[in-house]
């Protein structure tokens, strides 16, 4: 696979976050991803999206979701952006503790952590980069 860059600039709305599943699924077809790392950068990135639109610009329409997905040989790199304040990513709450199982939202970090292979937080927590190895 050559090095390929795609971009996706995102209002900070909900309806917004629904272009990212088809965002990936066009890229799948350009650069012939498998199913499972489709899905892993499906769901990573919308929770990524996601909390970056709600939490990071707090549902600000006026506040811009920018993402990249660069991808090399062994692997794909997602960048995604926002414009909020930013937060402490090892400060979030651990969403298999007891007390957190039955909250609606907590689960975005560490999703992201699990399906991914490295993941780094920078700008003050405004800015999320996974990576997610290809198999060859």
């Amino acid at each position: 696979m050559s090095n390929q860059v795609f971009r996706l600039s995102l209002r900070s709305t909900y309806k917004e976050s629904e272009k990212v599943p088809d965002f990936v699924s066009d890229i799948q077809k350009k650069v012939n991803l498998d199913e499972k790392t489709t899905a892993n950068l499906m769901l990573a990135l919308s929770e990524a999206a996601t909390n970056a639109i709600v939490h990071g610009n707090k549902l600000n329409k006026s506040k811009k979701v920018e993402i990249k997905l660069q991808f090399e040989p062994d692997r794909v790199i997602a960048t995604v952006t926002d414009q909020g304040e930013g937060f402490e990513p090892d400060e979030s709450q651990d969403p298999l503790a007891e007390e957190n199982l039955l909250k609606a939202s907590g689960r975005g970090v560490f999703l992201i952590k699990e399906l991914t292979d490295e993941v780094e937080y920078s700008d003050g927590g405004t800015k999320v980069r996974f990576t997610i190895n290809l198999e060859n």
